[in-house]
């Protein structure tokens, strides 16, 4: 995550986070090094999971994921809220307990965000700008979530409830609107853990609204229940969207999808011609 909310100080000391699966994940050889003083976190941590392991038989590790605050960084062990409760109970240390009721007051504000979604949409809201985004962009893409949410929700009351089942059915949409799943898109953009959501254009982000929207729509109109019938709505619904993405593409000539990374400004979210354009070629189904 690249936003100045990427560090956190605790008791004087910083403590890198990220936020990543709609919860905060932080990093563990910070909260060590803060919690012990050690100058070596990494051989404390080593240690500490040797110990934990021999006495218990639980590995530690699998509280954590690899993560890094800024691209290109290397990769360290970042736990979330309940991993790091976990974690800190193998602490020695006096200064565990203020570090426990930090962490408790974090998952309080999550919960009190589950109880009133308007609370996590403002905290979005806030992190967008902080990060430089548009004020319209920031509408359209908070507007997209609630649809997104939506959608979910249409799939989790007809029997898809995993998040695998999410994945298949966003990678359908997705590709039926831009020919490309979210992984082929992120690719496309040349993003690595960033969300591609985040590096959509204006009509990026309208499409997938239209496509989910659509999807939603055809969803409860057609009554789908189950993994295979909510794949043929949305694949439907992707279809719609991707009827528009290709009427503007003939009309304009150009491809609606931008090969880059959206750079945070307002100009180039607003004004997504300043940006590497490429040229329209006419996609293979249209050539029959």
């Amino acid at each position: 995550m690249d936003s100045s909310d990427a560090v956190v100080a605790f008791q004087a000391k910083e403590i890198r986070k990220i936020w990543n699966n709609d919860e905060w994940w932080f990093s563990v050889l910070d909260i060590i090094s803060s919690l012990t003083g050690t100058k070596y976190p990494k051989g404390y941590w080593y240690s500490m999971k040797t110990k934990e392991f021999k006495e218990s038989g639980s590995d530690l590790s699998l509280f954590c994921q690899p993560l890094s605050v800024k691209e290109g960084d290397i990769e360290e062990d970042y736990a979330n809220t309940e991993g790091m409760f976990r974690i800190i109970q193998t602490i020695p240390s006096k200064k565990a307990e203020p570090f426990k009721r930090w962490l408790a007051r974090l998952g309080y504000e999550r919960i009190k965000e589950i109880e009133d979604p308007e609370l996590a949409q403002k905290r979005m809201e806030e992190i967008y700008k902080l990060k430089g985004y548009s004020d319209g962009w920031i509408t359209r893409r908070l507007r997209e979530t609630d649809i997104r949410d939506e959608l979910t929700d249409e799939w989790d009351k007809r029997g898809v409830k995993t998040n695998r089942g999410y994945a298949i059915l966003t990678s359908e949409i997705s590709k039926s609107i831009f020919g490309m799943t979210p992984k082929e898109y992120k690719e496309f953009k040349g993003l690595k853990e960033e969300n591609l959501r985040d590096h959509m254009t204006d009509m990026e982000l309208i499409l997938m609204m239209l496509g989910e929207a659509s999807a939603a729509k055809i969803t409860k109109v057609r009554n789908a229940q189950g993994f295979f019938e909510n794949r043929l709505a949305v694949e439907e619904g992707g279809k719609v969207a991707a009827a528009a993405r290709k009427e503007l593409e003939k009309v304009t000539g150009e491809r609606v999808a931008i090969g880059e990374k959206t750079t945070v400004t307002e100009k180039s979210l607003d004004a997504p011609e300043k940006q590497k354009v490429i040229p329209y070629k006419k996609p293979l189904e249209e050539k029959a």
